[in-house]
């Protein structure tokens, strides 16, 4: 699109920085820190990123906050490596079932693949620490930790650092939403699982549909299929949206701009997880 102003909001993509960070962590690279610490916006998930990196290799335990990622990704390194890693859980992560078995840093990435209802994180874990295993048609998040190590080694053969990336996930949800409000349609297409609240909310996919596609979608921060359509009732009836999950505050806060109704967002500070400028680009969004 020819406006290209609302890039600025964009954050930084928490899932390759997660990935290249992690990859640092356990060889004993240091600039994912010095990276993080000269950001003037991070995520909370970041912000978890950068405690961890400063804290692996003392007896601290490791705070992750709210990343279900990062958890399992650095508990999978704290089995492998025989490190026995204390962690700190904050938020809905405290309440989620999380697979606790050690012997799982010994089984195939299909076997991986079905623990926590799907999610292809502890796949992606053992790809980190060194497991070769590709897998034909990966889950998306996979593939993009099959290209984070091949990128990461290829920097570090030549003496260089990684490159960051920013969060291609919600530039697609951003860009999507600004040609329907100035259009009045869009071409979007649900690509994994953190595109389901954005396409529910305009329509774009229904629960039985994201439940087939994405079956993850019931342990994330919250059951996304049942929360979606919570958000949705609620802000329909009372103008309010409470929910505490981050993606589905911004589609339903964005649904309801296009529709040019009210709402009051209860828990802004949980748009911080993934998307720290949200509520700048929402405001952007009012005013065009």
């Amino acid at each position: 699109m020819e406006d290209r102003i609302f890039l600025k909001y964009i954050p930084l993509d928490k899932s390759w920085m997660i990935r290249v960070g992690v990859l640092d962590i356990i060889n004993g690279y240091t600039d994912i820190t010095a990276f993080l610490e000269s950001q003037d916006s991070l995520s909370d998930d970041l912000k978890a990123l950068y405690r961890v990196s400063e804290n692996w290799n003392s007896n601290n335990p490791l705070d992750v906050g709210e990343s279900a990622t990062l958890y399992r990704f650095l508990k999978f390194a704290s089995w492998k490596l025989g490190k026995d890693k204390k962690f700190i859980l904050r938020g809905t992560l405290k309440d989620r079932k999380i697979c606790n078995n050690p012997e799982i840093i010994n089984w195939s990435l299909k076997e991986l693949l079905t623990l926590d209802n799907g999610t292809s994180q502890w796949a992606s874990a053992s790809v980190l620490l060194g497991n070769q295993e590709k897998i034909a048609n990966p889950p998306y998040k996979l593939q993009l930790t099959y290209d984070a190590v091949k990128h990461w080694k290829e920097r570090r053969a030549c003496k260089k650092c990684w490159l960051p990336r920013y969060d291609k996930t919600i530039e697609r949800q951003a860009e999507a939403f600004l040609q329907l409000m100035k259009t009045g349609k869009t071409n979007f297409v649900p690509k994994h699982s953190e595109d389901y609240c954005f396409a529910r909310a305009f329509d774009l996919i229904t629960p039985e549909e994201g439940e087939e596609k994405f079956p993850s979608l019931r342990n994330h921060e919250t059951d996304r299929i049942k929360e979606m359509e919570k958000a949705l009732r609620q802000v329909e009836r009372d103008n309010i949206i409470s929910s505490k999950d981050h993606r589905v505050t911004w589609a339903v806060a964005a649904r309801q701009i296009s529709l040019k109704k009210d709402y009051t967002i209860k828990y802004p500070s949980a748009l911080n997880k993934s998307f720290p400028k949200c509520l700048d680009f929402l405001d952007y969004c009012k005013k065009l």
